[in-house]
């Protein structure tokens, strides 16, 4: 699999899970509890690498299909730490999300004395975390939807 169909799968990845998650945070976010984001994110990892590793099994099979699964996944895992750190640092209430968990984890009072620093830090050590869990279930929700997407037989047409 050349670098070019490379990047082509991961852009497919990314435009498909776009897509897909959209979808499904309308309609799991409403669900009044902190799964259904990440329900809809691993739903939608997991959709769009089976819909890529079924367009781009022949391309797999040029090589090792283990290589280039691994080329998309690692590829497609930086890219969902570079849209983390966009959605992380514009997402107005990110913060004030993580400060009220923050305050409900360690009680009123303990946190009634932190500083600005003692926030900061907690805050971002909690965005690290939660970027560090996306880049996971990216590579493990895209390699199992990678796999089962590009077991698919080739036709007799290109076999022969």
């Amino acid at each position: 699999m050349k670098f070019s169909d490379v990047i082509i799968a991961v852009a497919s990845l990314a435009l498909v899970n776009f897509l897909v998650e959209s979808l499904l945070n309308f309609a799991l976010i409403p669900m009044n509890t902190s799964w259904g984001s990440d329900i809809a994110f691993i739903l939608s990892i997991l959709v769009s690498a089976l819909i890529v590793g079924y367009v781009f099994a022949g391309k797999m099979r040029e090589e090792s299909r283990m290589t280039s699964m691994g080329k998309i996944v690692v590829l497609n895992a930086l890219l969902v730490l570079f849209v983390c750190m966009l959605v992380f640092g514009a997402a107005g209430h990110s913060g004030a999300w993580i400060d009220e968990n923050l305050t409900n984890m360690y009680g009123k009072t303990a946190t009634s004395s932190w500083t600005n620093t003692d926030w900061f830090g907690y805050e971002i050590g909690a965005l690290f975390s939660l970027t560090a869990v996306d880049i996971v279930y990216s590579l493990v929700f895209g390699f199992i939807g990678l796999y089962l997407g590009s077991m698919r037989k080739p036709s007799t047409k290109t076999t022969e």
